[in-house]
């Protein structure tokens, strides 16, 4: 039982720190690069392949379904309760490994941070340009990587 208790303890510390570290993340090199550039404006880091471009986006991922109101700030908002439930109902489960809940904390942490961008803004901030991709943002960053790890972890081992 103190394993569990120990365990559990260390699963919220890891949990916390994602979803910490991603909104920090996010919301410093939004406010950074909201005061560097004008909207749309564009600074190049490697020309045709990386560019810093300050978008403004009423849509939701990568751009789609603009002018969405309300809706881009509900959708959020229960799915943020959703995964904080299921985190919640699954912690004492062996299947709920460490990189599982790391997972998690990223998503919930862009999740997060994309949705303190539609309140208090009513677009989320844009500016990392590959030039062949949408442009995109450090929460988008880590709720792709957070959802691919989960996909990977989902894969039987017998299929990768």
């Amino acid at each position: 039982m103190i394993h569990d208790h120990k365990r559990s303890k260390t699963d919220i510390v890891i949990f916390l720190a994602g979803v910490l570290g991603v909104v920090g993340l996010d919301r410093l090199t939004k406010v950074f690069f909201s005061s560097q550039l004008d909207l749309n404006e564009s600074i190049i880091l490697i020309k045709n392949v990386l560019h810093f471009t300050l978008v403004h986006n009423t849509g939701i991922a990568f751009g789609l379904f603009k002018e969405g109101g309300a809706v881009f700030i509900v959708i959020p908002l229960i799915l943020t309760g959703l995964l904080i439930y299921n985190i919640y109902y699954y912690r004492h489960s062996e299947q709920l490994s460490r990189i599982y809940i790391f997972a998690f904390s990223l998503i919930l942490g862009g999740a997060i941070g994309n949705l303190i961008d539609r309140i208090m803004l009513g677009y989320v901030v844009d500016f990392i340009d590959f030039r062949v991709w949408p442009v995109f943002n450090v929460a988008d960053s880590a709720i792709t990587v957070g959802a691919l790890v989960i996909l990977f972890k989902c894969i039987p081992s017998s299929a990768k």
